[in-house]
């Protein structure tokens, strides 16, 4: 069975990347985080998508502004030496271009140094196409975050 990205990836690792490319990718990574959590502009705090059979999704809404919000999307693994998040992401979600940038992205399979570094295209076209790919991923598995999902809110209860 072939997944549904991966026509796109494939597609996607393909060309070369260009700023009319990369616009495209943000797009996309905008309609995978918009499946993960549509009623982001309600959502304050952190959460967690709990899945049966796959690990648990962290989320936490850093920020909220005018046009934009700024998200953090994490797995947690245990290990001997206590957790680690992996890949480890914040994003920039900007609402009236729909488009999602990668801000920062921690993880150990892809080598990025830097996104603005030279060739700074390169960099932030690989960095978000991980991205992409670990979203589709997510939506695939079911993930799903909702405003009656807050951590904080259960804590209390």
């Amino acid at each position: 069975m072939q997944l549904p990205w991966t026509n796109f990836l494939q597609a996607s690792l393909e060309r070369h990347p260009n700023v009319g490319r990369l616009v495209d990718l943000c797009e996309e990574n905008y309609r995978h985080l918009q499946k993960l959590l549509p009623e982001l502009r309600q959502m304050e705090g952190r959460y967690r998508s709990c899945g049966d059979e796959h690990a648990d999704l962290f989320l936490e809404v850093v920020e909220h502004a005018r046009y934009t919000s700024l998200v953090h999307l994490t797995y947690f693994f245990e290990h001997e030496e206590g957790s680690e998040p992996e890949p480890d992401v914040m994003l920039r979600v900007y609402h009236d271009t729909r488009q999602v940038e990668v801000i920062d992205l921690k993880q150990s399979s892809l080598p990025v140094h830097s996104l603005y570094e030279a060739p700074g295209l390169v960099n932030k076209w690989q960095v978000n196409l991980f991205v992409s790919k670990w979203l589709a991923f997510c939506v695939h598995q079911g993930h799903h975050f909702s405003p009656q999902n807050n951590l904080e809110d259960l804590a209390t209860a």
